[in-house]
């Protein structure tokens, strides 16, 4: 990541969760294969994450937007990163 970019990814988590932790493990990996920056916060350090988020950490967010909670999939980020819905899924012939 070039000096001074903004990191593209933001984990949203909190101290002491278990989830949050699979979490971070899921965005270190992802992150280090996609050669981009990630930053943590604390959903109870700020009133309009806890407000947002506080019954669905960790949450994950791409450039800004919203785009996973819960059990955080590698897969579904790396589309993510890609500019691809989460959700997308696989064609069936």
């Amino acid at each position: 990541m070039a000096a001074g970019t903004a990191p593209r990814l933001t984990l949203v988590s909190r101290e002491g969760c278990h989830l949050c932790e699979q979490g971070r493990a899921v965005v270190e990996r992802v992150a280090a294969a996609e050669d981009v920056g990630w930053v943590e916060v604390d959903v109870d350090t700020d009133p309009e994450l806890r407000r947002r988020f506080t019954d669905r950490v960790p949450v994950v967010l791409v450039d800004g937007a919203e785009r996973d909670f819960g059990w955080l999939d590698e897969e579904r980020l790396r589309r993510a990163l890609q500019g691809r819905r989460w959700w997308q899924r696989a064609r069936v012939r």
